[in-house]
């Protein structure tokens, strides 16, 4: 049997820089001591917190995991904040690449009325965010997934695609190289390559005021504004310093 104090020292040992703080969390999701002691062992193997206890809590909503399906990152707070400024009752959101959903939940709680879809290519992924947000969750790749009637009527696109490049996964913390879909990491050579497909298309799905909202790098910034040009859009760059992220915000290029 584990107590929570044990709990504690087995996770620091483990490395677990806030060991108390999970140690409480896994004791309230765990049924009785045994189900603790299992749960420690998951945890110091390295297994993400949020996949043991079944949730996220993230940018005030709580959202439903499953293994192996990524974790929301407090950094995509900034993603919800700008598309909840955008959003309005009524307006057609789509959080592409959704994973577990939450992009789309903590909106949907902050602008009631909108009409949300989301879509991944992870089967797993979409079952969970079924899980979370009902219907109006598609599977496959991209804009292949998406209902065609939505084409050229998107107001608010997240698209919190992959933007680690491929070099860089070797260097990722275990718990996300080992534990979330390498679909859900990767973005290719220089961290863009899904941002450029999504770009490439993003003009046909978003409608005339809709905008596009993507997490980068600060390094990615510059080459990403030139893909959104490229593609017959406009973009701009903002940024969080506490949540130490970076957004691009990318709108039809008025005709010339």
């Amino acid at each position: 049997m584990l107590a929570t104090s044990d709990a504690v020292h087995r996770l620091r040992a483990a490395g677990c820089v806030f060991a108390e703080e999970e140690a409480a969390v896994l004791a309230e999701a765990a049924a009785d001591t045994a189900g603790l002691a299992a749960m420690v062992d998951r945890r110091a193997a390295g297994e993400p917190l949020e996949q043991i206890v079944g949730y996220a809590d993230f940018a005030g909503v709580r959202v439903r995991l499953r293994q192996g399906v990524f974790v929301p990152r407090v950094r995509s707070e900034l993603l919800v904040r700008l598309a909840a400024t955008e959003a309005a009752e009524g307006s057609v959101v789509v959080d592409l690449c959704c994973g577990s959903g939450a992009l789309g939940l903590a909106v949907r709680t902050a602008v009631p009325g909108i009409t949300l879809h989301a879509a991944d290519l992870d089967p797993v992924a979409v079952a969970c965010a079924r899980d979370n947000l009902g219907g109006g969750v598609h599977q496959g790749d991209l804009y292949a997934a998406l209902p065609g009637h939505l084409r050229g009527g998107v107001d608010v696109l997240i698209a919190n695609v992959p933007y680690v490049a491929t070099r860089h996964i070797p260097f990722l913390p275990a718990e996300a190289r080992d534990h979330e879909p390498r679909t859900a990491l990767d973005g290719g050579d220089d961290g863009l390559a899904v941002f450029r497909a999504v770009a490439a298309q993003a003009r046909d799905w978003l409608s005339p005021t809709g905008l596009l909202l993507s997490e980068i790098t600060e390094a990615q910034a510059a080459t990403a504004c030139a893909i959104a040009d490229g593609n017959g859009l406009t973009a701009a760059v903002t940024s969080d310093d506490d949540l130490d992220a970076y957004a691009i915000i990318v709108r039809p290029a008025p005709a010339r």
